[in-house]
This record gives structure tokens, C-alpha cells and sequence, in this order.
């Protein structure tokens, strides 16, 4: 993908983009990424400050992917919202280990208050919220609700990509952690009686 003209910004986010799904936050340097571009490695400086931002830059641009995938069910209760959220995040980073990668291990980790600012995790409190508004969750609870459902998915996914789970079939990583979702969201709803 050699750049011609237009926004190097956007082109270089996007190499670096393609690089983490390759080989996660690792893969993604800034004479690859100029190299992808068909730039030079000085190019990337006038946009980025350097690789740590670049590479935020690709956790950004991926996390609005993953909170488009994990909201891209209308017409759901908010209990049934709340299990496809949490069950697309566990595909996502089945299916997108590199990508998962970028977001969660790269150079700058996200901290909790950046974390809670995600798209990923705006849209789990939404469903959250939705469940306060329907009076099945506390608004008390909420806050920790949205914690313990983004461990779980997390910790599971951690589990099965570099965990106990690695070696067992990808079939059977779903099955469990549709099972890890539908009984934190139980908890959640057992809590609220």
C-alpha cells in the first residue's frame, strides 16, 4: 500500500494497523510502517512523536472495530445485549490475536480510567445501563458490573491465548466462554434481586 498523496496519518495508522494483526504490538515499527507506505522513516515523525504513539494510534483505530462488532445487534434486550457484547469481545480476540494484542499489551497498556473512556467498554456500560434502566441492576452496582464483566471476558480470553486454553479447540473456547458470559450475567442479575 505505497502512499501517493492525502492524509500520511491515516495511511500510516492503517499499516500499522495491518502490522499488529500480523504479529501484534511487536510487528509494528515505524521503518515498517514507512516502508508499507512507500515513505520515509522521517515522514511518520510529523504525525507521530514516536513509536509508542503510533502504536496507540493502531490500538485506537482497532478498538472502534471491536465496539462496532461487539454493539452490531439492534432490536436486543439489555440482558441479551450484554451477552453479545461479551461474547463478541471473546471473538475478537479468538479470532484477532495480533489485533488483541495492539489494544491490551502494547508498549502503554491501558490504564483503568483510559480503559472505562474505550469504545469497547463505553458500550458495555451502555448495555449496563440499559439493564439499570430496565430495573434489573442496581445503579449502585453498576460500576462493579461493568469491572467484572470485562474480567471475564478478558480473563477467559487471556485463558485460551496464552493460558491453560491455548491447545483447546477453538469450538470449545467459544462453547466455554459463551458459558463464562451467560453466568456473569446471571451473577449480575442474581445480585440485583
Amino acid at each position: 500500500m505505497a502512499y501517493h498523496h492525502g492524509d500520511l496519518a491515516t495511511a500510516l495508522v492503517e499499516a500499522a494497523v495491518a502490522l499488529g494483526r500480523e504479529g501484534g504490538p511487536a510487528a509494528i515499527t515505524i521503518r515498517e510502517v514507512t516502508r508499507r507506505t512507500g515513505v520515509s522513516p522521517n515522514a511518520a515523525y510529523r504525525h507521530f512523536a514516536d513509536r509508542a504513539a503510533l502504536v496507540g494510534a493502531a490500538a485506537a483505530a482497532i478498538q472502534e472495530g471491536l465496539a462496532a462488532a461487539m454493539t452490531d445487534s439492534p432490536g436486543l434486550s439489555p440482558a441479551e445485549r450484554l451477552h453479545r457484547i461479551g461474547t463478541a469481545y471473546i471473538a475478537f480476540a479468538l479470532d484477532e490475536p495480533g489485533w488483541f494484542a495492539v489494544v491490551f499489551f502494547g508498549i502503554r497498556p491501558p490504564d483503568s480510567a483510559t480503559m472505562a473512556q474505550s469504545p469497547a467498554f463505553r458500550a458495555l456500560t451502555a448495555a449496563l445501563d440499559d439493564l439499570v434502566d430496565a430495573g434489573a441492576l442496581p445503579a449502585a452496582g453498576r460500576d462493579d458490573a461493568a469491572w467484572a464483566c470485562w474480567a471475564t471476558v478478558h480473563g477467559f480470553a487471556g485463558l485460551c491465548l496464552r493460558g491453560p486454553l491455548v491447545g483447546v479447540d477453538r469450538v470449545e473456547q467459544r462453547r466455554r466462554g459463551e458459558a463464562a458470559v451467560r453466568a456473569v450475567i446471571a451473577g449480575i442479575q442474581a445480585a440485583a434481586r
